[in-house]
């Protein structure tokens, strides 16, 4: 306001000297108009005035609504305030009025604790006095005096503890045998872990290379003498058919088959075909593959550290190179076994040397199963006892394929060895046909338990999945689901190995935005 005020008087003074100045040059050209300017210039400055005050009032007039605006928001801010300190003296005094009545709770509940104490001792003492005397009426009753009764009651209490301590033993037993197979477990897979080996081969057949399709005419011979005398020289069939260039060398006996490879193929590398030369020559071949025999079969001893052993077995052992079971080589696996049985006995603290001796011979009785009646078992005792090898190794051999009871760790860790090597993953080969059918029965016991959706066997057979319909069974049965189709699988089909059962229940909601 006041600088409107100095304004107003700025523009007063302007006024002035605008006047004055008029008025000299007025006066300077005409006496005439003085007066009129006398009259305008007192005009202007009451107009200045005027304005000057108008102005200091309008100022007057906003400073004292400030000051009113001021002082209403400081009153509001102050009765705000004191409803605070009023709420807060409410809260503050209800919290007192029940802290005091809690306090008279616990006085009141501290009063009838001790009358009900004192009513328990009461009783107490009741109770003693007619525990007293039912002793004294039992006494007299039953004819048993205190130290008679107690006798009574603790032998009672020995035949409860029996039978107490037999559950236990049983329970332990139980949680033995489930750690026991846990150890088991831990220890065949350490040394599976510890012990690598070759894939499958084929096994009954040999195709033999030739240089041109002429050569087919030659080792057939003049009406066929040259071939029969191979085929009567070696025991084994030649397949000569449309293949370019081949000769299909065909006997289920390895070594007569390697004994034909070698022949065939060492006349074709002379090309002096004819029966006196195919005999010398097959003798040859003959000699040539019972030096392979014995050397593999020394190497064999070698990688597996086994020391001792009868000449003829080392023979038997080098033939078992050119044997084959379901695809894998009876000498490898031999090896296999022997390794896993040593490593599995080291860990558990027996004869190593023992184990893996009983772990290589245990298939020594397929060395001969061409050559003679009998199962490779039964044949392989034979042989064992034979040569005078340990009762030990012996049992291990009869035992390993379950036809006499396990009664020694060896045998059961040569039968586990046994187990594992031909059950692990491309060991064996089987047939394509029985192969499938295998795991389309596999596939049919689970879809035919209800709640089943489908079922996919992966892995080869070694697992299957299987999609549970959530509505209709539920997490707690799918335990049970799957030790019934555990327990199906187990009596209606024939596996190597284990196979995992893996139920897969969800829900699962889908929707598109749009």
């Amino acid at each position: 306001m006041l600088w409107y005020i100095i304004e107003g008087a700025i523009a007063v003074v302007v006024a002035v000297l605008a006047f004055v100045m008029g008025s000299v040059h007025r006066k300077r050209t005409a006496e005439a108009t003085i007066g009129s300017a006398e009259d305008e210039a007192r005009r202007i400055l009451n107009d200045a005035m005027k304005n000057a005050e108008a102005k200091k009032k309008e100022a007057i007039l906003e400073a004292k609504d400030e000051i009113i605006r001021s002082r209403t928001e400081t009153e509001k801010e102050l009765r705000e305030r004191r409803l605070e300190v009023q709420r807060q003296e409410h809260r503050i005094q209800q919290k007192e009025e029940a802290i005091d009545r809690k306090v008279e709770n616990l006085e009141a509940k501290e009063e009838k604790l001790a009358e009900r104490v004192k009513v328990v001792e009461e009783r107490l003492k009741e109770a003693e006095q007619l525990k007293k005397s039912q002793f004294d009426m039992l006494e007299k009753i039953s004819g048993y005096t205190s130290e008679q009764a107690k006798a009574q009651l603790l032998s009672m209490l020995d035949g409860e503890l029996q039978h107490e301590k037999a559950m236990k033993i049983a329970d332990y037993e139980q949680q033995l045998k489930d750690e026991a197979d846990s150890r088991a477990r831990e220890l065949i897979s350490m040394a599976i872990q510890r012990c690598a080996a070759d894939h499958s081969s084929e096994a009954t057949v040999s195709v033999v290379a030739l240089p041109n399709d002429e050569m087919k005419g030659r080792i057939i011979g003049r009406e066929g003498r040259n071939i029969r005398a191979l085929e009567t020289a070696t025991g084994v069939d030649l397949i000569i058919d449309d293949t370019p260039e081949a000769i299909t060398v065909s006997s289920f006996d390895p070594v007569r088959r390697e004994v034909a490879r070698i022949a065939l193929e060492k006349l074709i590398v002379d090309g002096r075909i004819h029966p006196a030369r195919i005999e010398e020559t097959v003798e040859k071949a003959r000699a040539e593959v019972d030096r392979t025999i014995r050397q593999e079969g020394e190497r064999t001893l070698l990688d597996a550290g086994v020391h001792s052993m009868h000449p003829e077995i080392v023979k038997l052992l080098g033939r078992l190179h050119y044997r084959t079971s379901y695809g894998q080589n009876v000498l490898n696996h031999s090896l296999e076994v022997c390794h896993l049985a040593g490593l599995m006995a080291a860990e558990l603290g027996e004869d190593v040397s023992l184990a893996k001796r009983a772990g290589l011979l245990h298939d020594i009785g397929k060395a001969i199963d061409h050559e003679q009646e009998g199962s490779h078992i039964q044949l392989g005792v034979e042989v064992a006892k034979k040569y005078k090898e340990s009762e030990a190794v012996v049992h291990a051999i009869h035992a390993h394929h379950g036809d006499v009871e396990a009664k020694t760790v060896i045998a059961c860790l040569v039968q586990a060895a046994d187990a594992i090597s031909a059950a692990r993953p491309g060991a064996r080969r089987e047939n394509i046909e029985s192969y499938i059918k295998r795991l389309e029965r596999l596939e049919e016991i689970a879809n035919s338990f209800n709640g089943v959706e489908t079922s996919f066997a992966i892995q080869a057979g070694r697992e299957i999945r299987v999609m549970i319909k959530p509505e209709a069974i539920s997490d707690d049965q799918m335990v049970l689901v799957a030790r019934d189709i555990v327990k199906e699988i187990e009596n209606n089909l024939d596996y190597p190995g284990q196979i995992k059962v893996n139920l897969i229940r969800e829900n699962r909601v889908v929707d598109y935005a749009k």
